[in-house]
């Protein structure tokens, strides 16, 4: 497949799938203005929003329409706020999943769920700051968010985000939050009427039954990082008999499943820093069943439930990685099993990468508005923007895409493919160059020519090339 238009049209029409959101021609510009600023300003300051807009950067006071943007002043007659917009994210989100390279639909979609903090460690004005921890584990102000991240062959799609504060008016709890998220996902795909096979992973933080117990009556499964070993099992030993007591006790009878080898980031033996390497995984499991109250957090009277479970531990021999200790619901009863349950957690390191380009290359954590409604509507545009870039693909046979991917500073080598961050790079030298060009021709068409030390300073850049 060939990119016969320039980014700027693929865009369009990317944004064109919001239009029924929208309520006027002028905030349909407005918001692809905004969408080019944040890409091309890698930031969610709105002076440079504007700044790096085309549109925005052409008119007095450029900044104070992303503010009233984001505010909801001039979208009255649209659906522009930070959950219509994350709604449509993932309903747009679902159907690119759905469609994997070949146009066959896929069988299975791994659903990869995270916290990430938005720290503001020096605001003091911003509404609701609540404390989060820095990356020193030092509690500075900020905000949480949620989110899931979808995967299926050769894709990425974001399925939910929501950013909210422990101090809000309205807030209930954070549990609450999580099976807000889980329970949005699980409708949306259920809505699709296509028969998928979904896999929840999660992190330690969602070592929870009610968490659980939320996936399996949506039909789904999950991956699991455990943080409470104490948590009381039946495990089956070594021998064979069935035997009550603790996870950690369980961790005695792990058998050996699995050897393999994977490319990680790692620090091997002796090394100073961790790279990205051939790692040696070993995997071992045992069968566990947990009875546990149906009903937790939430009405209704107690009610036992049981369910057979698998515990897994991965090792990565020779680091400084400490064991995953994993609980799934998958049998894990051969070694193709236990490699797969290895590659899903693994899976979820995307997530991480995911975080870091959106922090990186879209400045989430630099938004500064005050409102808090005004935060959640620009941190939703940069997942919006973000949509985008993941819409594009990384298919190194578009010249295009190649042409990006230099621009952003990128070096062809044949065992490395350029990312998105440095694809992103590239979009952003490109859209500093259309506000540049149509900033010159504003100039030009107020006062008939550019200032002559201008003009002089151009010609000296072209005569030496630069």
């Amino acid at each position: 497949m060939a990119w016969t238009e320039t980014w700027e049209g693929s865009l369009g029409r990317y944004l064109h799938g919001f239009g029924d959101l929208i309520g006027d021609k002028r905030t349909a510009r407005t918001l692809g203005a905004i969408i080019r600023g944040i890409i091309g300003s890698g930031s969610l300051v709105c002076q440079r929003i504007a700044s790096h807009s085309p549109a925005l950067a052409s008119i007095t006071y450029g900044s104070q329409r992303v503010i009233r943007f984001a505010k909801g002043e001039s979208t009255r007659r649209s659906a522009l706020d930070a959950e219509h917009l994350t709604a449509k994210l993932r309903q747009r989100g679902v159907e690119h999943l759905l469609k994997a390279a070949d146009e066959e639909a896929p069988e299975d979609i791994w659903l990869i769920i995270d916290e990430s903090d938005l720290r503001k460690p020096y605001a003091q004005e911003m509404a609701d700051l609540m404390p989060v921890p820095d990356l020193d584990g030092k509690l500075v102000p900020g905000y949480r968010t949620i989110n899931v991240l979808g995967v299926t062959p050769g894709r990425r799609g974001m399925l939910y985000h929501r950013l909210y504060s422990s101090r809000e008016q309205d807030f209930t709890s954070q549990p609450l939050e999580t099976q807000r998220a889980l329970t949005t996902v699980n409708e949306e795909l259920q809505a699709k009427g296509q028969q998928l096979v979904s896999t929840w992973i999660m992190d330690r933080g969602f070592d929870d039954v009610a968490v659980w117990r939320t996936t399996w009556e949506s039909g789904a499964h999950l991956v699991c990082r455990l943080s409470h070993l104490e948590r009381l099992v039946r495990f089956q030993t070594q021998e064979g008999p069935w035997q009550a007591g603790d996870i950690a006790e369980a961790r005695g009878h792990l058998r050996r499943m699995a050897k393999t080898r994977s490319r990680m980031k790692v620090r091997i033996g002796s090394q100073k820093r961790a790279k990205v390497q051939t790692a040696t995984v070993a995997i071992s499991a045992c069968p566990l069943q947990l009875a546990y109250d149906t009903n937790i957090r939430r009405e209704g009277k107690p009610q036992e439930g049981q369910q057979d479970l698998w515990l897994v531990q991965v090792e990565l021999t020779n680091t400084t990685l400490e064991p995953w200790l994993l609980i799934t619901d998958w049998p894990v009863t051969n070694e193709q099993m236990a490699i797969l349950i290895f590659r899903m957690y693994r899976q979820r390191w995307a997530v991480e990468d995911t975080f870091k380009y959106t922090k990186t290359c879209l400045g989430l954590e630099a938004v500064q508005v005050l409102d808090l409604q005004a935060i959640r509507v620009l941190v939703a545009l940069a997942w919006v923007a973000a949509g985008f870039l993941y819409a594009m693909g990384v298919t190194m046979e578009w010249p295009e895409i190649q042409f990006l991917a230099r621009l952003g500073g990128w070096v062809a080598r044949p065992d490395r493919k350029p990312g998105k961050i440095v694809i992103a790079r590239g979009l952003e030298q490109l859209i500093n160059h259309l506000v540049t060009s149509a900033f010159l021709q504003q100039h030009i068409d107020q006062h008939g020519a550019l200032p002559p030390g201008i003009v002089a300073l151009l010609r000296s850049f072209e005569a030496t090339g630069l």
